[in-house]
């Protein structure tokens, strides 16, 4: 949604919306903050990413295609490492994960967090130095575990007792001594969607502090003495702009690192503070930049190692929607437009367009699982049409298939012309399914006025090799 307008709706909005959903002075408007850096207008009025007009990327990979700016997920990267020079930068590859991201991140100076074995095999495959890599998962399999001990990776971030029961035989049988983390659920409840927030004790994840785990979790590790404890991590859930939640974490967290010190004599080394940090879907999301993340959680470890006695440990952070999410958008087709009226008149000029699009919820489920706002516009043209309000939809067999549930668009969108949806670069590829049979979207990757395929496209081909009946 552009300037005028807000994040999510809630409810019917009636026939002219709230006070706040107004149609924006010029529809054809970007707002810079909801697009990747170098997407801008051309002198033909169609979007152009790195030199590149969208109409050319449409012809040459089809639609629907995700497109990532490759300069601008680099210095992403680069800004994160900047504001956090004294840390290490986890980039969370599961916003996004393939093998020329894994390439990019590296070559930035990333550190890389994995969750599960095919993350963690793509991650290797992609030449990324084990030692480098950071291993989560809450139900991580013996085979996965094997994996990454053989592998040399660099971090096991535990997440319960039969899983330490599970590394420690592991190593002692490898003979190794696998470094690790205890994932610590602290109690914060993030301001979130309740399925991203994920430090609340009610979930699956870590150990939890409120009922002594978390300790007792790192007392086991440290009286076995097979597996290195190198410190705690907390991760309080993702899309936050309040920082008030890392700092309720951290001191609890640095409450739970002194009471380890005072019961065995021991400083751990290492916090992990996790990610989640929030970016713009909308104009009504205002996300923190890098330096500004520094400067307020420096000051949060700061303040509370100072209170506990404690020497500073060596952070890490693990960003991942905030460096790949605003650097990719994805680029629709228009196939429908119909009009259906919201006010009891029935009038069509009271009501919504619904705009259908040649893809939807199997390209970006977040709309339909998260409540998830998003913006659009018109991407092949500029229009001197009025705007109106729009919902661009999908076009798979469900109600709920929704890609941005208000928007205003020209009066004048029309079949076969092209819509963007900017900032779906985390999570939209990575949880998009085959479902009603469609085949999932390339990845295509511009910089300096060339494209490449990072991704390529499902065929049909591809969906009936796995059916083997």
């Amino acid at each position: 949604m552009r300037a005028h307008e807000a994040g999510a709706l809630h409810g019917d909005i009636g026939n002219r919306g709230p006070a706040w959903l107004r149609p924006p002075v010029d529809v054809n408007d970007l707002v810079p903050l909801l697009w990747p850096r170098n997407v801008v207008r051309g002198a033909g009025g169609a979007l152009t990413v790195a030199g590149l007009d969208v109409r050319d990327l449409a012809a040459e990979f089809g639609t629907p295609v995700y497109v990532l700016d490759e300069d601008d997920l680099r210095s992403r990267c680069r800004e994160f490492r900047a504001a956090f020079p004294d840390a290490d930068v986890y980039y969370a590859g599961k916003a996004f994960l393939c093998r020329a991201v894994v390439r990019m991140i590296a070559e930035e100076g990333l550190f890389l967090d994995v969750c599960t074995g095919g993350e963690l095999a793509t991650a290797l495959s992609a030449g990324m130095e084990p030692a480098r890599i950071g291993f989560h998962g809450n139900n991580k399999s013996v085979a996965e575990l094997t994996r990454a001990v053989d592998a040399g990776v660099g971090r096991i971030i535990v997440d319960s007792f039969a899983e330490i029961d599970r590394l420690t035989a592991l190593a002692r049988e490898r003979g190794v001594r696998p470094k690790v983390l205890v994932r610590v659920t602290v109690g914060v409840e993030a301001h979130t969607h309740e399925f991203i927030a994920t430090a609340h004790e009610d979930q699956k994840f870590g150990f939890s502090l409120a009922g002594g785990a978390a300790a007792a979790a790192a007392f086991k590790i440290l009286d076995e003495g097979v597996l290195e404890l190198r410190g705690l991590h907390s991760h309080i859930g993702s899309q936050i702009f309040d920082a008030n939640g890392f700092e309720v974490s951290a001191r609890r967290v640095l409450a739970l690192q002194a009471q380890i010190r005072d019961a065995r004599g021991v400083e751990l080394p290492e916090l992990d503070l996790g990610g989640g940090f929030g970016i713009a879907y909308t104009t009504q999301d205002d996300p923190a930049a890098p330096h500004e993340l520094a400067k307020r959680l420096r000051k949060i470890v700061d303040g509370e190692c100072a209170a506990e006695k404690l020497a500073v440990p060596h952070l890490s952070i693990e960003p991942g929607r905030a460096i790949v999410g605003p650097a990719v958008f994805t680029l629709y087709e228009v196939g429908t437009v119909k009009s259906v009226p919201l006010g009891t008149g029935g009038s069509a000029a009271d009501g919504r367009a619904y705009v259908s699009v040649d893809g939807g919820m199997s390209d970006n489920i977040r709309t339909a699982l998260y409540d998830a706002s998003y913006s659009a516009t018109v991407a092949n043209r500029v229009s001197a049409a009025e705007p109106m309000l729009a919902r661009v939809v999908g076009k798979h067999c469900e109600s709920g298939d929704i890609v941005v549930k208000d928007e205003f668009l020209p009066a004048d969108v029309q079949p076969g012309d092209l819509v963007a949806v900017p900032g779906t670069g985390a999570y939209c590829r990575s949880m998009a399914s085959n479902y009603n049979h469609v085949p999932r979207p390339p990845v295509v990757a511009v910089r300096d006025g060339r494209a490449r395929l990072i991704v390529r496209r499902e065929t049909e081909d591809d969906l009936l090799a796995l059916d083997v009946g």
